[in-house]
């Protein structure tokens, strides 16, 4: 029997691209774009996991979490965000997620956190790359998608903020 997965995120760029990565490691992928899209495909066809973005243009993703395990009360459910707490993430598990990952986060490491939280690594610091990766995906959230302002905010040219978007994100 093959696993279902549901990827809830808005990110045009990030949603297609995983469910592409889990339906190629033997997994029925599908995506939702927002709230509403995720618990229609969540009550017609109840996945066994959930990739639930934080942030989304018509819900919380912490507020779905309840109403998604009414759709689907087996699935297990991975919170995936770019804005992450110690008091988000504590919320989300005492609602009933079983992980909270950053973004970005590629299929293995989401396919990872569904066998739930891990210990950290104390001596771990991400890289100035991955780090300048991460401000960036904050400021382009907290702008709309837009690059001019983010470019404004960030005091980049648009064009090398295009560039640096354009590029994958760097690994650890």
């Amino acid at each position: 029997m093959t696993l279902s997965i549901l990827v809830v995120d808005d990110d045009p760029r990030l949603r297609p691209r995983l469910v592409k990565a889990l339906i190629r490691r033997g997994f029925a992928a599908r995506g939702a774009a927002d709230g509403a899209e995720a618990l229609a495909l969540a009550a017609e066809a109840p996945p066994d996991r959930i990739v639930l973005d934080l942030r989304l243009p018509d819900a919380s993703g912490l507020d779905l979490i309840e109403q998604l395990r009414a759709a689907a009360p087996q699935a297990a459910i991975v919170i995936l965000t770019g804005y992450g707490s110690i008091a988000t993430t504590v919320d989300a598990m005492r609602r009933g997620a079983v992980n909270f990952l950053p973004k970005p986060a590629d299929a293995d490491e989401i396919l990872a956190a569904f066998a739930g939280p891990q210990p950290v690594e104390a001596e771990h610091t991400p890289s100035l790359a991955r780090a300048e990766w991460e401000h960036i995906q904050r400021v382009m959230a907290d702008c709309d998608g837009s690059v001019s302002e983010a470019a404004r905010r960030l005091g980049l040219h648009r064009r090398t903020l295009q560039r640096k978007l354009y590029k994958d994100p760097p690994r650890d």
